[in-house]
């Protein structure tokens, strides 16, 4: 199934601006690793680069260590893709989309290569749906899609329509 395009990861607009944002903490890695930055002053101008050209707050973004995280390529790409909405209506089949795509890594067909490079990560690196879950579901929890204990000490994942039934 298609989501609509305000529930979609909005790869067009990352795909536009991860260049940019890749280049930009390379340089400063490297600016650091010739001169270093002891004052942060170089990485205070980082940050107002990078909010300028996103609109995000940097704060939330491990600008100098990346390489102890997720690399430079997935910092610039989690920097470069738009949030999650927050949205008024979603119908049922949409939450069943979104949670059959947490649950199963289904790739949608017919996107583009910079979308497939990265949308398992989107999946299961950066959590773009589940934060959209977040925002647009009350009940929603992070355990709902882990292995879970229950009271006799049996494991057990919830199903795509138990997470379904729970979230609706």
């Amino acid at each position: 199934m298609k989501l609509r395009k305000e529930i979609e990861p909005q790869f067009d607009i990352a795909e536009k601006l991860y260049s940019q944002v890749l280049k930009l903490i390379l340089d400063y890695t490297e600016f650091c690793d010739e001169n270093g930055d002891e004052e942060n002053i170089e990485y205070k101008n980082l940050e107002e680069k990078l909010h300028l050209l996103t609109g995000k707050d940097m704060t939330q973004f491990n600008l100098w260590e990346w390489w102890e995280e997720d690399g430079a390529e997935n910092l610039a790409f989690n920097i470069s893709l738009p949030e999650p909405q927050k949205l008024e209506h979603i119908d049922k089949s949409e939450l069943i989309e979104i949670v059959k795509r947490i649950k199963t890594f289904d790739e949608p067909k017919n996107i583009s290569d910079f979308a497939s490079t990265f949308y398992e990560y989107v999946i299961y690196g950066n959590g773009y749906f589940e934060k959209f879950l977040e925002k647009n579901f009350k009940n929603y929890k992070h355990n709902l899609f882990n292995r879970n204990k229950d009271k006799k000490g049996n494991y057990f994942e919830y199903s795509i329509d138990e997470i379904v039934d729970i979230l609706w």
